[in-house]
């Protein structure tokens, strides 16, 4: 691990100078002081909040010099960032299914964006697979253990009717998206309270009156204001910024002539997200809760275009739909104060089938059985000791261009392209970057990796392999 420098108060000045004057959402006020929680069991409040598409890159944390994002990189210098942690797949529903679940791509229900059978989306597309009744997700988890559970913005794991609807899944409150691609919009002119449409009435027939992401932001402050006195999880999947490219108003990036307009909204939309998480932190600072909640920020999977100006994969090769790192690394912060330390960064490798089984563990729950992942809470220690995780593997597939695996165990990352064509072995030791395929040089390594991929697949009747 390493210990970054002392730059929350440089931080925190800079997000208080500049968020106002971006986006007029509120101002810091105060620096956040240690807050005193109310009395009441050693659980924490649990908010975890992704992004959607946002590369590994894009934070001023992990290295981002063009666009701005002083609350995110306020949280990692109050805690730690992790730089080896992965989405669960290269695109949206896979990954919060395994997200939701803690079972890999080669396991969990939802392995797709779409795949055979399932039902017609509100989107118009086919075989939206949705999470059956029997799959146990991180919300009824906790809701068993006494938290009261909500979720704003984009669900992506069940239509309406379905089993998988957020409500049917553990959640108490749901206010968003259900299907992924109607959440490319942000000016849609309905969205969901619970299993009720709520029409926005500015945005019929094309009209752009409300902003949906700055709904998904207040419901997010009104749960915490509503439920401070209880334990409470909230899940905060926000849609930004994944195209379309919409923002009302590019503030300081309009000045930035000489960027693409695209590159002007894809900056601004990440800087009002950050701006609104912001707004969150200091929600939980406002009423003396900041002390006993624990804070997670990532994305769902790597940008959708690499922004060779911005260098949103950070270096890595590859972006959404490529099982190379610039595909599934995704930035990991997390946050707890006082409990975890500040300003570390970590290189310890997990991925989104831990969240589940690390969430249960903070809150003392018990685990459902066949998930694919472990507790990391471990790694969240004060007292600066290191902990040694179980030797493991970690495993990928995906189905949009055919049937791609991918295998990481140790320094070894192994990646396939379809079922006819051979492993690539890559040694993201020695080469992070995955430049040089060295699997003629190493194929007891192959070999190894392969066994693992035969099994960790689980056929599934929704998600069949072709070519195979």
């Amino acid at each position: 691990m390493t210990i970054l420098p002392p730059t929350r108060s440089l931080r925190y000045a800079l997000q208080c100078a500049l968020i106002p004057l971006l986006f007029l959402t509120g101002g810091c006020g105060e620096k956040p002081g240690k807050s005193a929680a109310p009395s009441r069991p050693d659980k924490p409040n649990i908010i975890f909040i992704m992004a959607d598409d946002l590369g590994y890159g894009d934070l001023g944390c992990y290295g981002q010099k063009l666009i701005l994002t002083p609350s995110i990189d306020w949280i990692a210098s109050e805690g730690m960032s992790f730089t080896q942690c992965y989405a669960g797949s290269t695109v949206c529903a896979p990954s919060r299914s395994v997200l939701m679940t803690g079972q890999h791509t080669g396991h969990t229900t939802v392995r797709g964006n779409n795949g055979i059978g399932g039902v017609r989306g509100l989107g118009g597309a086919e075989g939206r697979i949705p999470l059956l009744d029997r799959d146990t997700t991180i919300a009824e988890v906790l809701k068993n253990a006494g938290y009261v559970t909500g979720m704003t913005g984009k669900w992506g794991l069940g239509e309406p009717g379905t089993e998988g609807i957020p409500n049917k899944q553990g959640f108490d409150e749901f206010y968003g998206f259900l299907n992924q691609r109607r959440a490319h919009s942000y000016y849609p002119d309905f969205i969901w309270k619970d299993t009720a449409r709520v029409m926005l009435e500015g945005n019929r027939e094309g009209g752009r009156k409300t902003y949906v992401h700055d709904l998904f932001t207040e419901f997010a402050l009104d749960f915490i204001k509503r439920h401070k006195d209880e334990l409470f999880f909230l899940y905060l999947p926000y849609t930004i910024p994944h195209d379309e490219y919409e923002i009302p108003d590019q503030n300081m990036y309009a000045d930035s002539t000489h960027w693409t307009e695209e590159e002007r909204i894809y900056a601004a939309m990440i800087t009002r997200m950050d701006s609104d998480v912001g707004r969150i932190l200091q929600a939980l600072d406002d009423l003396a809760i900041d002390s006993n909640t624990i804070v997670f920020f990532c994305s769902d999977n790597g940008p959708a275009q690499l922004w060779p100006r911005f260098n949103s994969s950070g270096g890595l090769r590859g972006r959404k739909r490529d099982l190379y790192e610039g595909g599934i690394r995704t930035p990991m912060i997390v946050r707890y104060p006082g409990k975890i330390p500040a300003g570390v960064q970590s290189e310890l490798p997990w991925y989104f089938a831990d969240v589940l089984p690390t969430l249960a563990d903070l809150a003392g729950a018990p685990l459902p059985q066949r998930l694919d992942g472990i507790s990391v809470r471990p790694a969240f220690q004060m007292d600066g000791s290191t902990w040694s995780p179980p030797q493991r593997s970690f495993y990928w597939e995906f189905y949009e261009l055919g049937f791609q695996q991918a295998v990481r165990r140790g320094r070894w990352k192994g990646v396939r392209l379809a079922p006819e064509k051979e492993w690539e072995l890559y040694d993201l030791q020695n080469d992070p970057f995955e430049s040089m395929n060295v699997a003629a040089k190493f194929p007891d390594t192959v070999a190894m990796l392969n066994a693992i991929a035969l099994r960790e697949h689980k056929p599934s009747s929704f998600f069949p392999v072709r070519g195979k």
